[in-house]
């Protein structure tokens, strides 16, 4: 399984998505968007938002794209309580 979690240094959304990570111990890349044009792109190419945070999960091939922090979708993605 990987996390990838797109996002910008001022987002509270995006903070929160990265604090719930850390308490559940669950590893993750972290890509700021707002330094990385390119990255930029590729999320919007992913979740045809601009709006951050963009939380990619991969997990058994297949690829979950989830806009903004949802904590009861990605508990069940990640399976975590």
């Amino acid at each position: 399984m990987a996390v990838k979690i797109y996002s910008t240094p001022t987002c509270p959304y995006c903070n929160m998505a990265k604090e719930f990570f850390k308490k559940s111990n669950v590893e993750y890349d972290d890509v700021n968007v707002a330094e990385d044009e390119k990255a930029a792109q590729e999320m919007v190419d992913k979740s045809g938002q601009m709006g951050v945070p963009v939380i990619v999960v991969e997990k058994d091939g297949s690829e979950e794209v989830i806009v903004g922090f949802d904590e009861a979708k990605l508990k069940e993605l990640l399976g975590v309580k």
